[in-house]
């Protein structure tokens, strides 16, 4: 199964008019810049347009929208082959998807949660067979670092994701950090679309699931 991973358009989703083919596509967090109505309802019409057999999304801390309204609210603009994972998983040809949009408190955004014990309830609910977990945010010293030059992804994550291995985890949050590593027996990918500066400046990530393999689209 052909996948494409983006990340982080923050709005600007409408200038990705040459995304890779393939059977999945999926997003992130961060699709709109402060997660108003008009924004979002703007990404779910473009995304539910893309010609892939299944997607996925999830939100992220600009992403206010996905706080405000309810779960059957948002559901109910989706078809029935476009999956909106909010500490919730699917299954897909297979494979099990988890997807969370949460990240450690900064300045009170969307999905945020104090670090320690309160975060890590919802790293718990991550089932043991998870193939591929998504979530907005990374783990603690991989893919993390900010222009500052400081680490800010999660310690509890990475705890979890050190046992649960799953084959990927693509997250996004960090534009800086945008790229590919392999550690921990785990494939992270941060797939983070715009640069530091909120511009487009990288490019979709391309997975075959079905391999075990995966190309930065050059």
């Amino acid at each position: 199964m052909k996948t494409v991973f983006i990340s982080d358009t923050h709005g600007q989703h409408r200038k990705l008019t040459n995304l890779p083919k393939g059977d999945l596509i999926i997003h992130g967090g961060d699709v709109s810049k402060l997660g108003k109505d008009h924004e979002v309802e703007d990404f779910i019409h473009w995304f539910l347009s893309l010609d892939y057999a299944h997607k996925i999304f999830i939100a992220g801390n600009h992403d206010f929208y996905f706080e405000d309204y309810s779960l059957d609210f948002i559901l109910k603009k989706l078809t029935s082959n476009c999956h909106y994972l909010c500490n919730s998983g699917v299954e897909i040809e297979g494979l099990k998807f988890w997807g969370s949009p949460v990240t450690p408190l900064f300045f009170n955004w969307a999905f945020n949660e104090d670090r320690g014990k309160p975060i890590k309830n919802f790293w718990d609910l991550i089932p043991r067979n998870s193939d591929i977990l998504i979530t907005h945010g990374p783990p603690k010293n991989i893919l993390d670092k900010t222009v500052s030059d400081v680490n800010v992804g999660c310690e509890e994550l990475l705890k979890k994701v050190k046992v649960l291995k799953p084959k990927f985890h693509l997250f996004g949050h960090i534009h800086e950090s945008y790229g590919i590593e392999t550690k921990h027996n785990v494939t992270f990918i941060n797939a983070s679309l715009l640069n530091e500066k909120y511009e487009m400046a990288n490019l979709p990530i391309e997975i075959n699931l079905e391999q075990n393999h995966l190309n930065v689209i050059k």
